[in-house]
């Protein structure tokens, strides 16, 4: 127990900047196993979106409390997922080969592509959540950030890493995914669905998993595989694929 506590501790820390206990490390044999509490993580991250959007919709429009949360959600990650999501706009947008994908998604200067991205990105994110029922905005941003971390940490048990840099920090935290981590995994990601009460709400699984398998066919077929930015990218994306099935459903139910 006091070693799976290190390990979500493990992750805590390199997911986000929520200030964890000092004996939490970027030690390599926790951060291998620490993929099964990505969307635990997620979870924490939605949690306090949530609670910002709740307060702040007491003082403040709508709009601005949307706004709110998901400044909170980027200021408790350290915009880590937007991050990825712009170097890979930037490495599939820029580049045609393995090698120059790579070599631009490693580049910390961010370009026309990534920013094209983040702001399209950004821009639905804040859209979607302004037209979701009010009540239920606390509710599918927990879920959104839970599932679509638990998408996104699918990759590893899917895809090979392809970067080859030993010293790259993100390595240990995108080794292969174990069985057992990936159980874990959808306990915390897919469960909390069950918070909106509504056996339908399973269904955007579907789209959000589509979005996953598509996007990981197209890095295998551009870069043979995965990197830490490919992961954040599809964290992203299939958040607001949740989001947008989200309102979708809501239309028939």
């Amino acid at each position: 127990m006091k070693r799976e506590i290190r390990i979500f501790f493990t992750a805590l820390m390199f997911f986000t900047r929520i200030p964890c206990p000092k004996w939490s490390d970027h030690s390599p044999e926790y951060l291998t196993k620490s993929s099964r509490y990505f969307p635990l993580v997620g979870f924490i991250v939605g949690a306090i979106g949530a609670l910002i959007y709740y307060l702040s919709a007491f003082v403040f429009p709508h709009s601005i409390a949307i706004l709110l949360s998901m400044v909170a959600t980027i200021l408790t990650t350290g915009a880590f997922h937007e991050d990825g999501l712009s170097d890979v706009c930037d490495g599939f947008g820029g580049g045609w080969t393995k090698e120059s994908i790579l070599r631009i998604m490693k580049d910390s200067r961010v370009g026309a592509f990534g920013v094209i991205g983040l702001i399209c990105i950004f821009s639905l994110k804040f859209a979607t959540l302004y037209d979701i029922d009010r009540r239920q905005i606390p509710f599918a941003l927990i879920t959104g950030h839970a599932l679509s971390r638990f998408a996104a940490s699918t990759l590893l048990f899917t895809l090979d890493y392809v970067r080859e840099d030993a010293d790259s920090k993100a390595k240990p935290a995108a080794h292969r995914m174990s069985g057992i981590s990936l159980f874990a995994g959808a306990c915390f990601g897919i469960l909390p669905l069950l918070m909106f009460w509504n056996v339908y709400i399973f269904l955007l699984l579907i789209p959000v998993f589509a979005a996953r398998w598509y996007l990981s066919r197209y890095y295998v077929k551009w870069i043979g595989g995965q990197t830490g930015d490919c992961g954040g990218a599809t964290q992203q994306i299939c958040e607001v694929v949740f989001y947008l099935s989200f309102i979708a459903l809501w239309k028939f139910i």
